[in-house]
């Protein structure tokens, strides 16, 4: 079921709420050769206000994909609470060393061994213009069974699962 008429406020709770829970994010940007990439990243740990971070390298092929390409997706699939989202928004790379310290955590080291002190280190700033989400909230048995009904009327609104659009750069 869609729904149309919720407030902006509303929606952006209820992404932030879906974002927090799941974490890591599949970001997806264009080439130079118009072919999309998708690769995993971590979600910076900051309250969601409408917009993502995300540390990278400047020199980075997803870097240049975004200063050439900056309308990008962000997806989360969350299997815990049967909720994924799709976001779209315009991308920029960031250097701000104040922004990249209110940002960094110590699991960062992994792909940053430097720290903040990192070279090329820069961060992705989605803006989120729109977002969809779906959510499957009953058991897995009446999951199950609704994918059958749905299979069977080829009619996919039979699928337990509220799904919603919302516009959240308003």
């Amino acid at each position: 079921m869609t729904h149309h008429d919720h407030d902006a406020h509303d929606d952006v709770a209820k992404v932030a709420e879906l974002v927090d829970q799941a974490r890591i994010a599949m970001l997806t940007t264009m080439t130079s050769e118009g072919r999309h990439v998708s690769r995993p990243m971590a979600l910076q740990d900051v309250e969601f206000d409408g917009d993502l971070w995300f540390f990278t390298y400047d020199d980075s092929p997803k870097a240049a994909e975004v200063r050439t390409h900056p309308q990008v997706n962000v997806s989360f699939s969350d299997d815990k609470h049967n909720a994924w989202t799709s976001i779209s928004g315009a991308a920029e790379l960031v250097h701000d060393r104040a922004k990249a310290e209110e940002l960094w955590a110590a699991p960062l080291e992994v792909w940053f061994p430097e720290g903040l002190d990192t070279p090329n280190l820069a961060l992705i700033k989605v803006h989120v213009e729109t977002a969809e989400y779906w959510e499957a909230s009953q058991s897995r048995v009446k999951r199950l069974i609704g994918g059958v009904r749905a299979a069977v009327t080829g009619d996919p609104g039979k699928f337990p699962a509220d799904n919603r659009t919302a516009r959240l750069d308003t």
